[in-house]
C-alpha cells in the first residue's frame, strides 16, 4: 500500500477502528486500509491495541489514531460532504445523527465521536457562488435550518 503525501490525522480515544468503519459503512469512496497495532504499551493502551487505522473517506485518505482521552475534536475541523438532493441528504444525515450523533444549526452535526459534518445539498453551495440577493435569500432561509431542505433552498434561490 503507498503511502499518500497529504493525510488527514484524526485524534479519537480507542475508538478509531469503529468509526473508520462506520464511515466506510456510510459514504461512497470510503474504505478501512490497514488496521495497526501498537508495538508496545504507551500511555492509553497496551501493546497489542489497535494504535492507528488508515481509512479513506469520501476519497479523502485519513489515520485513525487511537490516543487516548486527552484531545478531543471541535467545529474547528469539518468534513464537508456535498449532495445531490434531498434523499442523499437524508441519507447521510440520518447516518450520522441516527447512531449517536447529534444535530447543530445550518447543515452541521456530530458524529458520535464527536467528529462535525456538513452535509451541504449542492444547490446551497450553488446559490452562495451565485451571490447577490440570490445568495442571500438562500442564507437567510439555511440560517433557520438544522438538516438543509433543498426544496426551501430551491425556493429561496427563485425568490
Amino acid at each position: 500500500m503507498s503511502i499518500p503525501k497529504n493525510t488527514v490525522c484524526l485524534w479519537f480515544d480507542k475508538d478509531a477502528e469503529e468509526a473508520a468503519t462506520f464511515y466506510a459503512s456510510v459514504f461512497p469512496d470510503s474504505r478501512v486500509e490497514a488496521i495497526n497495532h501498537a508495538p508496545d504499551d504507551y500511555p492509553f493502551g497496551k501493546k497489542g491495541d489497535v494504535l492507528t487505522v488508515q481509512f479513506t473517506v469520501a476519497g479523502i485518505p485519513c489515520i485513525g489514531l487511537n490516543g487516548g482521552p486527552v484531545f478531543t475534536p471541535d467545529e474547528a475541523f469539518s468534513f464537508q460532504i456535498a449532495t445531490d438532493d434531498q434523499k442523499e441528504t437524508d441519507r447521510y444525515w440520518d447516518a450520522i445523527v441516527g447512531n449517536g450523533g447529534r444535530e447543530s444549526g445550518c447543515g452541521w452535526c456530530k458524529d458520535r465521536w464527536g467528529l462535525s459534518w456538513q452535509i451541504t445539498p449542492r444547490t446551497l453551495t450553488e446559490a452562495m457562488m451565485a451571490g447577490g440577493d440570490e445568495a442571500r435569500r438562500a442564507f437567510a432561509a439555511m440560517m433557520t435550518m438544522r438538516k438543509i431542505d433543498v426544496a426551501a433552498i430551491d425556493a429561496a434561490r427563485r425568490g
